[in-house]
C-alpha cells in the first residue's frame, strides 16, 4: 500500500454515500455521468485526490485524501450531492418521493441526507478500507470476482501493483466478514 497518511491537518477519509430510498441510480449512465461531472466541477476549487472508489447502485464508499490544513469534507459532499441532483434531473433522472420536511426545506429526495465518515488513522486502517472498498461489490452478490465490477478503482490498483488482478473472489468472502488473501 501506497503512503497516503500524513500526520497533519487534512488526511485520508473514508465515506459511504447513500442515494435517498436506496434507488438504483448511480451505475445507470446518467448516474455515473452526473456524479463523474459533478466531482470534476468541485475538483475545480476544493481538491480531492479520490484514493479509491466503488459506485454500486444504490451506495458509493470512496476514500479521499485532502490537502494539508484542509478538512471541509462537508462542503465538498454538499456540493456534489447538489450538482448531481442538478445534472440528474436536467438530464431526465426523477426524483424520490418527498417527505414534507424534504418539501418544506426546499430538499430534492435524490440523496439521503447524511452520509458515513471516517478519518483513517494510520496505514493499517487505510488498507483495510482501501479493501473494503474494492470487495463491496462482491460482498453485495453483484460479482464472482472483484475484477469483473466496472465502477471501480480496483483495476487501477491492479495497474500499480498493489494487488493480483485475481485477488477478491467469491472463496474470499464469508458472510460479513472479509479474509484478506494476502
Amino acid at each position: 500500500m501506497r503512503r497516503y497518511l500524513r500526520s497533519h491537518h487534512g488526511g485520508i477519509y473514508f465515506f459511504t454515500v447513500v442515494t435517498h430510498q436506496r434507488r438504483p441510480i448511480l451505475t445507470t449512465e446518467l448516474g455515473r455521468n452526473s456524479l463523474r461531472t459533478a466531482i470534476h466541477f468541485v475538483r475545480k476549487t476544493l481538491p480531492i485526490n479520490i484514493v479509491a472508489i466503488v459506485l454500486l447502485p444504490d451506495h458509493l464508499h470512496t476514500v479521499w485524501e485532502l490537502p494539508r490544513e484542509d478538512d471541509d469534507y462537508p462542503t465538498r459532499w454538499r456540493l456534489i450531492k447538489s450538482h448531481f441532483s442538478r445534472n440528474w434531473l436536467a438530464g431526465g433522472g426523477q426524483e424520490g418521493s418527498r417527505n414534507p420536511s424534504r418539501i418544506e426545506k426546499q430538499e430534492r429526495a435524490i440523496w439521503q441526507r447524511r452520509y458515513y465518515e471516517h478519518t483513517c488513522r494510520d496505514e493499517r486502517d487505510l488498507k483495510r478500507f482501501v479493501d473494503y472498498v474494492h470487495v463491496n461489490p462482491l460482498k453485495h452478490g453483484l460479482v464472482e470476482r472483484v475484477s469483473d465490477w466496472p465502477w471501480s478503482s480496483f483495476l487501477r490498483y491492479v495497474q500499480m501493483g498493489e494487488y493480483p488482478r485475481d485477488w477478491g473472489n467469491a472463496n474470499i468472502w464469508h458472510g460479513d466478514e472479509f479474509h484478506n488473501a494476502e
